[in-house]
């Protein structure tokens, strides 16, 4: 947009690139997992293959920025698999690869990998790509500022109010006016036009960042199975990295989340000869009732809201494939790909079953976490730990830091009233309705919400 002469404010909670996008394992590329099969049979030929042609051209557009910019960020082209790991699986990728060469993916099913463990065959496509999210997002952020574009970080929008211009409010009374405005803020921070709260989800995923002895063999690979099983390499120095990811849940559940992490490096060493495993984190995904993005206007009758969210774990390719629907939505171009992204599309089968099973999880955590018994002893809480306990009476969300100090906060979600979970892995409080998380201060880590969790007793 601001090479097209637009005035632009890119504004930001805390730091540009330090949430998802900078955890990502940034595969490039338009295989979604199994997705062309799917898509062909809920949305039709033709939607499948705005999708397909959107996400090819999202890679090309990637590869151009970086080339257009001198942008090092370690982009390989590279084929992407995704691997049977029982024979069930089979014919869903025979029905894959059928799918995606009728929209003209170069597509085919390959029987054997150079994998160290028993496949029983693949979908690969080829000329894919990976790259260093980072490097590349660093080098595009340095575009922004300069003539009229700014970006604003440490900046907390609590509310979008009006249309033409729009005000954005933020954290200290502030107000930023806009003819048009996009939320990508991963979740919508207000998503209540278009009832997106009840449209969307999040997950968590796990990854290694191991060092092993041999290489991995060239490609990017994950696996048709759950729980998923995904690895990818990355050049460091003299030798690679290679990222090792999955054991993905809902966000607020999956137990103790400190065995994600045990689990996958389990499953690592049983098939590698592994040197170390240097680093581990998590991410959050977002993902929409058909497991197709919004993007574009968050309502049908919205002239200058627009939204870019539910990219699943793919958003390296549908995040571009974004601004380019919506900046040539806000400069008046066509775009061939708007129809099978739109916000205000409903997909009768699949929408009406995901929808009904988000209602469900919500009422869980609004109700039954009411309900469930809680511990009455507070003081029992390992330093380093957290539970909901009972304290005077009424539910706490409590956490123990590493001098055995006891910390309390209201464990009432601000975004919906939800029941908050502790997340053992993270030290934070999650919530199991919309995905919202907070850190151990109670401070907002991911939204929907957008004020932090109430201390204990205290009206702030």
């Amino acid at each position: 947009m601001k090479e097209a002469g637009l005035s632009v404010a890119l504004i930001e909670a805390g730091r540009i690139l330090h949430g998802v996008s900078g955890q990502t394992t940034a595969k490039v590329t338009s295989q979604h997992h199994l997705i062309y099969d799917r898509l062909i049979s809920h949305f039709g030929k033709e939607q499948a293959l705005q999708y397909a042609d959107s996400n090819q051209a999202a890679i090309e557009m990637i590869a151009s920025l970086v080339n257009s910019y001198n942008i090092d960020c370690d982009l390989l082209r590279k084929p992407a698999y995704v691997y049977a790991g029982s024979k069930e699986s089979v014919d869903k990728l025979h029905r894959e690869v059928k799918a995606a060469q009728s929209l003209g993916i170069p597509t085919y099913f390959e029987e054997n990998l150079p994998l160290p463990f028993e496949t029983y065959g693949a979908v690969r496509f080829d000329n894919q790509a990976q790259f260093h999210p980072r490097k590349y997002l660093c080098a595009l952020s340095r575009q922004i500022p300069g003539n009229g574009c700014h970006i604003f970080e440490g900046t907390k929008v609590h509310k979008i109010e009006g249309e033409g211009p729009i005000s954005v409010r933020t954290e200290n009374n502030g107000i930023i006016k806009a003819k048009d405005v996009i939320q990508a803020t991963h979740f919508p921070v207000d998503d209540k036009p278009g009832m997106m709260f009840s449209r969307l989800h999040q997950s968590r995923s796990y990854i290694l960042g191991v060092h092993m002895e041999e290489s991995l063999p060239e490609g990017m690979f994950i696996n048709a199975e759950h729980p998923a099983r995904s690895l990818r390499s990355q050049p460091e120095g003299d030798g690679e990295l290679v990222l090792v990811a999955g054991e993905e849940h809902r966000t607020g559940e999956g137990g103790n989340t400190k065995d994600h992490y045990r689990k996958l490096e389990e499953w690592v060493r049983s098939v590698y000869s592994v040197k170390s495993v240097d680093y581990h984190w998590s991410t959050q995904n977002v993902i929409t009732a058909d497991h197709v993005p919004y993007i574009g206007r968050i309502t049908s009758d919205s002239k200058h809201s627009y939204q870019a969210t539910g990219f699943r774990k793919w958003g390296m390719t549908t995040g571009t494939v974004a601004a380019m629907i919506i900046t040539d939505m806000i400069l008046g171009r066509d775009n061939p790909w708007e129809k099978v992204y739109d916000p205000s599309r409903f997909t009768p089968v699949e929408s009406a079953k995901t929808l009904l099973s988000q209602a469900l999880e919500s009422g869980k955590g609004l109700v039954g976490a009411r309900v469930l018994p809680v511990p009455e002893d507070a003081s029992k809480i390992s330093p380093g730990k957290g539970d909901i306990v009972k304290l005077h009476g009424e539910r706490a969300a409590a956490y123990s830091d590493d001098q055995g100090f006891l910390h309390t906060l209201d464990p009432s979600c601000r975004h919906m009233g939800c029941i908050v979970s502790w997340n053992d892995a993270e030290r934070t409080w999650d919530c199991p309705c919309h995905g919202s998380r907070y850190n151990v201060r109670g401070e907002v880590v991911h939204n929907p919400a957008v004020y932090g969790l109430k201390e204990k007793g205290s009206d702030k």
